[in-house]
């Protein structure tokens, strides 16, 4: 027994429709060619489908245990076919991010919050447990976006530019850094440093400072949230580094000095990186847009507001 998609949309149809005439017209063909359908699935199940000569026509046994067969087949077919449909018109998809800026997450969720709204059914989810082996997880496609600020010469992968950051410090206002116009890697020896739990290379101050300046801290405490970073800051028991747009809500608060690393101050950029057969999809060019936006609104200090990017 061979049985297709097109016997179950029939049987359906057939049903609740009532009748021959009407369920041709819901299927689009015939009276004449129905009818030919349904006796050629009868004559290859061996049984009547249908009891004739009823009004409206009903169904036999056989064809409701074919209809039960329909009504649990036939949704789960017309929902793959709407999200096929979605993949090939660009409405849908997946979007499996991997962080390796442990302080992203600040700006974005914001970015993320947007997104959503333009694009509800493309499935995002964030993966944290990949950060330190992200770019092999993007090449072979266990996530979609990677942010970094280390850009790599990789075949088939893409490295778009997000934005600008300052890396600046944080000290509580009763810490002498208070009194000075910048810090230099030399003024850590002597201080207890507050940092993400990453590897050093990951952290600014490290790769961009400490390191090439052969400075190695008083001592390093590692601390998940940026909220207990800056409430150890603020009790004066370390000082820290955090990107810019960590510190803006802090930045004019009393409890808190913050400043440039070096007289010249560092700056740093974030990219995203997507597969490039990926990059032009428009749901992620939606979102690479966002993230060049709402960032910089972030480290202005203005209000998030959504509109078209």
């Amino acid at each position: 027994m061979h049985i297709e998609f097109r016997h179950l949309r029939t049987i359906r149809a057939i049903h609740e429709a009532g009748g021959l005439a009407r369920a041709a017209e819901v299927l689009n063909i015939t009276q004449s060619a129905l009818s030919h359908q349904v006796k050629g699935l009868e004559d290859q199940v061996g049984v009547e489908l249908f009891v004739r000569r009823t009004k409206p026509l009903k169904l036999s046994p056989a064809g409701h245990r074919l209809l039960k067969l329909a009504e649990k087949i036939l949704p789960e077919l017309e929902a793959l076919e709407v999200e096929f449909e979605g993949l090939r018109k660009g409405k849908s998809g997946r979007l499996h991010i991997a962080i390796e800026c442990h302080a992203c997450f600040e700006w974005l969720f914001p970015v993320l919050e947007e997104f959503r709204k333009a694009w509800p059914d493309v499935d995002v989810d964030i993966r944290p447990g990949l950060a330190f082996d992200a770019m092999p997880a993007l090449q072979r496609e266990e996530v979609d976006l990677v942010v970094s600020s280390d850009p790599e010469d990789l075949d088939g992968v893409d490295f778009t530019g997000l934005f600008d950051y300052e890396p600046v410090f944080v000290a509580s206002a009763q810490h002498p850094f208070a009194e000075k116009p910048y810090v230099e890697a030399e003024d850590f020896r002597s201080e207890l440093l507050i940092t993400y739990p990453v590897e050093r290379t990951r952290l600014d101050v490290f790769s961009q400072l400490l390191i090439p300046a052969k400075v190695e801290p008083r001592g390093v405490r590692q601390v998940e949230l940026t909220a207990v970073i800056l409430l150890l800051v603020a009790s004066n028991r370390g000082v820290a580094v955090l990107p810019d747009w960590v510190v803006r809500e802090v930045r004019y608060h009393s409890d808190y000095v913050t400043g440039p690393l070096t007289k010249a101050g560092i700056t740093r950029r974030l990219f995203a990186a997507t597969r490039e057969e990926d990059t032009a999809k428009p749901y992620l060019a939606h979102l690479l847009g966002l993230a060049r936006r709402i960032p910089v609104q972030m480290q202005r200090g203005e209000t998030v507001a959504a509109q078209s990017t």
